[in-house]
């Protein structure tokens, strides 16, 4: 099964020297899907409002295969 890289970025790139197998790009595309609410999840309390969310999957042999972007924007209604 091939191996795919879900490299994210957010202000700097964090590299995944590791990988995921998926069965096809169907897959990646929903391992995508996944990741990015799980990065989400873990950096916008510390890191304010506003945050822009990107994973650029590649292939083993480095060339990029679907990049998928989450935005947040949080704005407090009461102050």
């Amino acid at each position: 099964m091939p191996r795919y890289f879900f490299d994210i970025h957010n202000g700097g790139p964090k590299r995944d020297d590791t990988g995921t197998e998926c069965a096809d790009l169907d897959a990646v595309r929903q391992q995508a899907l996944r990741t990015l609410p799980e990065i989400a999840r873990e950096e916008i309390p510390r890191d304010g409002d506003r945050q822009t969310f990107t994973v650029l999957v590649t292939d083993e042999d480095g060339h990029p295969v679907y990049s998928g972007t989450l935005n947040y924007a949080g704005l407090w209604l009461l102050r």
